[in-house]
């Protein structure tokens, strides 16, 4: 066993050399704490005049509450809106109109949720509201901060939601730097709530025509929402269509106010910049912010599953199966066995399901595991597939559990466990070549485990698990007691 670990550092470490040069992750990374809280991370890399800028916001979802379902996803949507400075014509002139909007659009709200309301009274302020957004378009500059970015040579441009987390990122050449950091200081600083009714409309569509009408995203939804009874880990990201009409520019704020602020936020700039040049600009625009409220641990524990959960959801489309077991999360060594498992079990054309079930079998089209439905907090192991007609979902569970089964009463050999962990370095790596890959795992790690050494680390932590390891946690999580089932079904296939 030792010298198949020595094999595998020995890889890692020149797949860094190759991506870092001859330094170590650790030597390169130069981190710094500002007073207000916000930590930046840098690794100079000179070799093209390009910045990769990632903005990681310790904030997603999970830290919504029943008011507040949706909101995270929603500012994800409003943060493109502009500032007071930036998509506007002029600012003074709008903002009476944004109260004005606010406040009919509030009375509306409210009357909609009256029980018995006056449909007559519904059509007044519906009006009202439709006049004044017609009137506030002439204030509005379109796609401001992405077409800013263009203009000066920036791609890449995207922000993302998660459960745990939030993102703003951009690469951008190196000379632009200081317009990245006028940009985005600006929009922590100045957020104006633009268009807030009508990006709240867009949502509700994109709920119905992505989540609501998708198999695929129904199937996940089901599965996430019926595997935890507590956590809010099983509240979609994007929200219900109640949670989505409810909420309203003032809780909208008071969230945006309270959390994205520079103590939940990390900042990485991995390129061609000087460190001690990116803590300056760093501190000259982002130094003078207010700290803002850490973002709260999620008190709710998810208690233990003592039994099968098994869901059908009827749904006009083919049939699916999802298994989710719960497992723990980082730095818990049983995560960084299922990073193996997943390996084994699920990871191309090579990995046991696929040979097994599509290959060999030919009970399914697709077969794939992963891990949902995020990394903060214990979440869950999924075995996601779909049978190949006139195969059925019992088939396909049946011989999935066959596989499990195998993991759970014969070690893995030596050579495929070899093989799994030489794979997970080198998929590592291969995002640590790239500048946006890395300062994404250096923002995500930071925020996520406290430390970015976490991805310094990950590699001996991942030779220590052994192929005893492997069978243990096989043994101890994939059991019948601890799996939620959830199969996507035609009513006639019943």
């Amino acid at each position: 066993m030792k010298q198949l670990c020595s094999l595998s550092t020995l890889l890692f470490f020149c797949l860094v050399g190759v991506a870092l040069g001859s330094s170590t992750l650790e030597e390169k990374v130069i981190e710094h704490q500002f007073a207000n809280g916000m930590k930046l991370l840098v690794v100079e890399r000179h070799d093209t005049p390009i910045v990769s800028a990632y903005i990681t916001i310790g904030v997603g979802s999970v830290h919504e509450t029943s008011e507040t379902r949706g909101v995270a996803h929603l500012l994800e949507h409003m943060l493109f809106k502009g500032t007071k400075t930036l998509g506007t014509t002029d600012y003074e002139k709008e903002r009476p109109i944004l109260e004005e909007i606010e406040k009919v659009g509030s009375k509306l709200d409210a009357l909609r949720l009256r029980t018995g309301n006056d449909p007559t009274q519904v059509a007044v302020l519906e009006e009202e509201l439709a006049a004044l957004q017609k009137e506030h378009k002439q204030y509005v500059v379109k796609d401001v901060f992405s077409n800013l970015y263009a203009e000066n040579g920036g791609v890449g441009y995207n922000a993302f939601t998660s459960k745990d987390l939030t993102t703003y990122l951009i690469s951008l050449p190196s000379n632009k730097l200081e317009l990245w950091a006028l940009i985005e200081s600006d929009r922590m600083r100045n957020p104006v709530l633009r268009e807030f009714y009508t990006e709240r409309d867009v949502i509700h569509e994109e709920r119905r025509r992505s989540y609501d009408t998708n198999p695929s995203r129904r199937h996940y939804e089901s599965l996430v929402n019926n595997a935890f009874a507590v956590h809010p880990y099983r509240n979609p990201i994007i929200g219900w269509h109640s949670d989505i009409a409810n909420l309203s520019p003032q809780k909208t704020r008071e969230f945006l106010q309270k959390y994205y602020a520079p103590i939940n936020t990390v900042i990485a700039l991995v390129g061609d910049v000087k460190a001690a040049d990116a803590i300056a600009l760093v501190e000259r625009y982002f130094g003078d912010l207010e700290p803002g409220t850490p973002a709260p641990n999620v008190s709710a524990l998810e208690p233990e599953q003592n039994g099968e959960k098994r869901v059908v959801d009827i749904f006009d489309a083919e049939p699916r199966l999802a298994i989710a077991f719960h497992k723990p999360t980082m730095p818990h060594k049983d995560d960084y066995t299922f990073d193996l498992i997943d390996q084994v079990l699920g990871s191309g054309r090579t990995s046991r399901l696929y040979r097994s079930l599509v290959e060999e079998q030919k009970l399914a089209t697709s077969v794939s595991v992963y891990g949902a439905p995020g990394s903060r907090y214990p979440n869950l192991f999924v075995v996601d597939a779909i049978p190949r007609h006139p195969h059925t979902t019992e088939e396909l569970e049946a011989a999935i559990y066959v596989e499990l089964d195998k993991l759970k009463h014969e070690l893995v050999d030596e050579t495929e466990l070899t093989k799994v962990r030489n794979r997970l370095v080198t998929d590592q790596l291969r995002q640590l070549r790239s500048n946006s890959g890395l300062a994404r795992l250096l923002t995500s790690y930071q925020s996520l485990s406290g430390d970015w050494r976490y991805l310094a680390t990950y590699t001996q932590e991942i030779e220590k698990i052994s192929a005893e390891d492997i069978k243990a946690a096989a043994n101890t999580y994939f059991t019948s007691s601890n799996r939620t089932v959830v199969v996507l079904k035609r009513e006639d296939a019943l």
